[in-house]
């Protein structure tokens, strides 16, 4: 038996392909026309608009964030007045048609965003991030016309989006939603908790889901928009995290929720389809804001070793601390290769699930070594809150959780990858 297994396992025959030399005699010694012209340029390089996009929102998160960083991590919430600030500088509304009030920006803009606020605050990022990603492209794909003319103009302006996936007991299993709608004569009522909403302090809008028909499974799955202050609604307690702690998680309770017919977005039972695709966008996001933690944990690691000084020179002359800060350096630039990548696919109209599942899952990996080496580095100054190791350490931890966890990425690419064989 073993040996006619054995026959069995080489048995197979490959596809063969012609490798005729005759198309790259053309090519020898010689310029073909046109041939240049479809060379693409370097994957990481930005456009001076984008260099310029990036350097503006890097430099906001430097002057206006970065002074009230370790605050903010203290009393878990932004500082007064920086939500406004964010829509004053125009990145809460980037991908909002100009018609509509909005930068008239690309998905990739928003990835730039998103990673240059992060180098700085990682929480910050967060509501930038779901806002973006996961509320405003949900509405741009699925809203109506007239819902879309009502809510992109604030979400452009000055109301923040939240997006309403989770709960107790529907985690990486999301759709085993509790929370249910029932149709009423006028509209929908809303009955259930939700459960690690983000931006649900500050948020004005919420996409929430539920299950509209329970006997449908996951088709019946219904998305609703939801505004603060509806009767009914509640935003709950806030939770007290391990890191992004300035950024609102809080527990949403809906008890007789009435809402009007007005309020479905899409149609009922899509709110899976919804839900999925997003995410999909969503998972870059996530990337972009690993990415962007790396990078600041890294630049943190690389001034404190030139200034840090042990037998009699700085430590960045020691080769172990040279070697650990280019294998960082290294390794931020492959997840920055994979993020540009996800984000310019989307934009261009391609296929990317199976890269956004790729980039969250590396970046948040790297985003975890990175800010664990720089704490090294800060030795036990980056044991402590009076240095900023230890905090991108705590926010690294919460990328390999939210928006999918790292064994889900690893089923959609393990289902996706073996898909194609």
């Amino acid at each position: 038996m073993g040996k006619r297994r054995h026959e069995r396992l080489f048995s197979f025959q490959p596809r063969l392909i012609d490798i005729s030399p005759a198309p790259f005699d053309k090519l020898r010694g010689r310029r073909v026309s046109g041939l240049t012209h479809s060379i693409h340029p370097p994957l990481t390089r930005l456009s001076e608009e984008e260099n310029l996009f990036f350097a503006t929102v890097r430099r906001f998160a430097e002057e206006k964030i970065g002074p009230h960083v370790q605050q903010m991590d203290t009393d878990q919430q932004f500082a007064a007045g920086l939500v406004k600030e964010l829509f004053d500088l125009g990145i809460m509304g980037i991908e909002v048609p100009e018609e509509l009030g909005g930068a008239g920006g690309t998905f990739f803009d928003a990835a730039l965003a998103i990673e240059a606020i992060s180098t700085v605050d990682p929480a910050v990022a967060v509501l930038v991030d779901v806002h973006n990603t996961l509320v405003i492209n949900a509405l741009r794909r699925w809203a109506s016309s007239e819902q879309q003319k009502n809510w992109l103009p604030k979400l452009a302006t000055g109301t923040v989006g939240a997006y309403a996936l989770s709960e107790a007991g529907s985690g990486s299993d999301a759709f085993a939603l509790q929370t249910r709608a029932e149709a009423i004569a006028d509209g929908f009522r809303l009955t259930g908790r939700k459960l690690w909403i983000s931006n649900a302090r500050e948020a004005g809008l919420f996409i929430v889901f539920a299950t509209l028909d329970p006997a449908a499974g996951y088709r019946g799955i219904t998305a609703f928009l939801v505004e603060v202050g509806t009767p009914g609604f509640t935003v709950g307690r806030k939770e007290d995290k391990l890191g992004i702690r300035a950024s609102s998680t809080c527990e949403l309770i809906f008890d007789g929720c009435e809402l009007p017919r007005a309020s479905l977005l899409g149609e009922p039972g899509k709110g899976y389809k919804i839900a999925i695709e997003t995410l999909n966008e969503g998972r870059i996001g996530i990337g972009a804001q690993m990415l962007g933690l790396a990078e600041g944990a890294w630049g943190h690691a690389v001034r404190y070793a030139k200034e840090r000084r042990q037998f009699g020179k700085p430590i960045a002359d020691f080769q172990a601390v040279q070697f650990a800060l280019a294998q960082m350096a290294t390794e931020i630039e492959a997840a920055k290769l994979m993020v540009y990548n996800a984000a310019r696919l989307k934009d261009a109209g391609q296929p990317y699930m199976q890269e956004a599942a790729m980039t969250k899952l590396f970046s948040s990996q790297v985003a975890e070594r990175v800010a664990s080496q720089c704490v090294e580095v800060f030795g036990g100054n980056g044991f402590v809150r009076d240095y900023p190791a230890e905090k991108y350490y705590r926010d690294a931890k919460v990328g390999k959780i939210y928006e999918g966890t790292s064994n889900m990425q690893l089923a959609t690419i393990a289902k996706s990858v073996l898909g194609k064989q």
